[in-house]
């Protein structure tokens, strides 16, 4: 069964014994870790307690699936539930983690499956754990408006709505970076409750999204100089040049994807309105000009010109960062021509 993260508070909180197996998955790392931590510490709070918390590495089963049924159904020699905790769990495991679990007794104690990078709502393990009345899955994704503005009233701070949407732009898609960043505001917060538009831009720095973002605004502009010294400020924190081209194939198909409802009959700002997610509010007058600058026409040039870009960044043996450094260049210049 699916479940949200109001089921896994209410979990942690009063365990459930119908449920004997969990599933955490997804692209937030850091969400996927805590959440495995916290269920474990439902079971057993000391994780280092070798009697009741055992941890596995999935790749170590596949032949050997028979060492998870040992562990899960064991006793602690001193009493108490016990936790299995199952590392990069994978597609491989489904039908081995189906079967145990039908033919292994119920005996209080807790599967947990981490599951590895592969994994997507597709997956045969994601499947299982959905369609199964005594697994859980919990899909870990990047934090959304809601758990930032979740967590500022958490700390006990009020915040003005453009204040959540800049920390949105700002921080990582990452639940343990995220919970690092708004741990330092609220200390910059002391005694002080409402956290303003001011107040994010002198604490919070900008998260590799924003920085990509720096650089397709300024290149869309016509600004050579302030899309290259984005550019490599971004290659300077150990970013991939591809990124930057794979992130303007986005940026491009947004505006196209605009332009093409604005010929329909669309003002500008209904068919940005259409975006999701929405273009944040400080970009929008700026998105708004690209939209001016930016024909169909050019647009779908453009689009041709970043793929050539990325196929060359991984066929041609040439350095990507000058590929894409290029291709930056060649943007701006498009973006002064009219047509």
């Amino acid at each position: 069964m699916i479940y949200k993260s109001a089921q896994i508070e209410s979990y942690i909180k009063k365990t459930d014994d119908k449920i004997r197996a969990f599933l955490i998955y997804g692209s937030n790392e850091g969400l996927q870790r805590d959440t495995v931590k916290r269920l474990a510490r439902s079971v057993c709070p000391d994780l280092n307690d070798a009697f009741r918390v055992a941890e596995l590495a999935g790749d170590t089963l596949t032949g050997d699936i028979g060492v998870l049924y040992g562990e899960f159904n064991g006793q602690s020699l001193l009493g108490g539930r016990r936790v299995i905790i199952v590392n990069n769990a994978g597609n491989d495991l489904t039908k081995g983690i189906r079967k145990m679990l039908d033919e292994s007794p119920t005996g209080g104690n807790l599967l947990i499956l981490s599951g590895d990078g592969g994994l997507s709502r597709k997956s045969s393990l994601v499947k299982m754990a959905e369609e199964s009345a005594d697994t859980a899955v919990f899909a870990c994704y990047e934090d959304k408006g809601e758990d930032i503005r979740t967590a500022l009233k958490e700390m006990g701070l009020t915040f003005e709505p453009a204040a959540v949407q800049l920390l949105c732009a700002r921080l990582s898609g990452d639940r343990l970076i995220n919970a690092g960043e708004l741990d330092k505001l609220a200390t910059y917060m002391g005694s002080a409750k409402n956290v303003t538009v001011d107040i994010v831009n002198k604490i919070i720095g900008d998260s590799s999204a924003s920085g990509l973002e720096d650089i397709y605004y300024a290149v869309l502009a016509g600004d050579k100089a302030g899309g290259l010294a984005f550019y490599n400020r971004y290659l300077s924190e150990g970013n991939e040049p591809v990124a930057v081209v794979r992130g303007l194939n986005y940026h491009l198909q947004k505006l196209l994807s605009c332009r093409a409802d604005m010929e329909a009959g669309d003002s500008a700002e209904k068919a940005m309105q259409r975006l999701v997610p929405k273009i944040i509010f400080y970009r929008a007058d700026a998105f708004r000009q690209q939209l001016s600058n930016w024909s169909r026409n050019k647009l779908q040039r453009a689009l041709a010109m970043v793929y050539e870009a990325e196929k060359d960044c991984k066929t041609t043996g040439l350095p990507a960062e000058e590929i894409v450094s290029l291709t930056l260049l060649r943007l701006a210049a498009a973006a002064k021509r009219p047509g």
